[in-house]
């Protein structure tokens, strides 16, 4: 007969913890600790060599958490002991198991019985555990992740240079309120101060790309009559500094992306994906390393679920608090969903459309945006399940068919048992949310 261990791995910085229990959710092997070290890894082949000796016909479902990075070693190893053993490994959401854990009301969080709480996910949640025989995206998931780091450099010297902007050349921030931009960089490394600008001529300054004759009489008498307070020595080369570091890092992205796009087989969900006007290269392999497998997903609430952009609310008796997207699970995926949603409303018609309708409606902005973000996924849901690329006309058609569920509807259901009894001891809030039910048409 069959059998079926669940091993859970609880990984912390250079070493991890290892539980396994059978499908009862009795421990089969006591907790063992084990180094992220050649030596810790060829001990974990050993031993998993030995416990299929142990069993026969054993099948073993391996799971470690995504803790950023430190699970990657042990995830790689277990890929490469398939060849030999008959295992499955997955990666789990540590929010999920987190959530599993509180339901046993155990006190005690250590890492040993972490790993245990791991392997009891496996057994009782298998459905929303993807199993995965080799490793998805290993390659692109590589160079993604270090286009990532690229970026969040760059973004913390575009965070400095602004900064000292503020006191070195207050003038041009005016101009950079959607970012800094390449003319803007480029005058900056060659004019790092408004001192600099002021003293300049009109002519160099429209050399530079993007910058017109008219622009650079304007940047000439702005800098002349600057307040600007840092106009030192130090200032300027730090500024220069800051400017060519950023330039180093635009290049080295962009190659970067030029690597994931040609020197990397991906797979037919990227460009399912990249049909949507938004979804480039870079967010569609992040957003399928964060998917993983659409079958992990039976609907788009799931999906949703999943990226933390569902609406959480709470009714208790007359009151009801403020709808706010919930936020719960891993940032990233988020991050990368509201890039895609912040281009989506300034460039794709289809997305601006939806977008000016909200706000129309009276929508904040910001809740306006998460509408979109929650838009955005469904039809991303909808590309992936069905492997089709993005179509307006099929969004606007499920629109129409979409059945439009009554509040009287609601409340019959709610209320089949027993009708509203006028004699109720109710709040006038209460009474008066029932006079106005009575009114909807049947």
């Amino acid at each position: 007969m069959e059998k079926q261990h669940y091993l859970g791995i609880d990984v912390s910085k250079g070493y991890a913890d290892f539980t396994i229990l059978n499908k009862e959710k009795t421990i089969v092997e006591e907790n063992f600790q084990l180094d992220d070290t050649f030596e810790g890894h060829q001990q974990l082949f050993n031993f998993l060599k030995t416990h299929f000796a142990t069993y026969s016909k054993l099948t073993l479902y391996c799971a470690v958490e995504s803790t950023g990075g430190y699970e990657n070693n042990w995830y790689n190893s277990l890929h490469k002991y398939q060849s030999v053993m008959n295992l499955f490994v997955a990666r789990l959401n540590p929010l999920g198991v987190h959530h599993s854990s509180k339901a046993t009301l155990n006190r005690i969080t250590t890492d040993k019985e972490s790993a245990k709480n791991i392997a009891e996910y496996l057994i009782s949640y298998p459905e929303k555990v993807d199993y995965q025989r080799e490793p998805f995206l290993s390659t692109a998931k590589r160079v993604w992740t270090f286009i990532s780091l690229l970026k969040k450099q760059k973004t913390q010297l575009y965070n400095e240079l602004e900064s000292i902007l503020y006191i070195a050349n207050p003038e041009i921030i005016p101009y950079c309120s959607d970012g800094l931009r390449v003319w803007t960089l480029k005058l900056l490394e060659k004019y790092p101060t408004a001192k600099h600008i002021a003293r300049a001529k009109v002519e160099s300054i429209s050399k530079i790309p993007y910058v017109s004759k008219l622009r650079a009489t304007e940047l000439v008498e702005n800098a002349k009559n600057s307040v600007a307070s840092g106009a030192d020595e130090t200032t300027k080369e730090i500024i220069i500094s800051l400017v060519k570091q950023i330039f180093s890092l635009k290049m080295n992205i962009d190659k970067h992306l030029k690597i994931l796009e040609s020197n990397i087989d991906l797979p037919n969900e990227i460009e399912i994906l990249k049909s949507f006007d938004g979804i480039g290269t870079y967010s569609a392999v992040g957003l399928m390393l964060e998917i993983g497998s659409m079958e992990r997903f039976n609907s788009s609430k799931k999906l949703a679920s999943f990226f933390g952009i569902h609406p959480a609310y709470r009714e208790s008796g007359d009151g009801k608090s403020t709808v706010r997207m919930s936020k719960k699970g891993r940032k990233q995926p988020r991050h990368i969903l509201f890039n895609v949603t912040r281009y989506g409303i300034a460039h794709n018609e289809f997305i601006k459309n939806i977008y000016a309708k909200h706000l129309k409606k009276g929508m904040a902005k910001k809740a306006a945006m998460g509408a979109i973000m929650h838009k955005i996924l469904r039809i991303i849901y909808g590309m992936l399940k069905n492997r089709k690329s993005f179509d307006a006309q099929i969004d606007r058609n499920n629109r129409i068919k979409i059945r439009v569920v009554k509040l009287s509807s609601q409340t019959t259901s709610k209320r089949r048992l027993q009708p509203h009894d006028s004699m109720a001891p109710i709040s006038k809030r209460q009474a008066k949310n029932r006079k106005e039910k009575e009114l909807l048409p049947k």
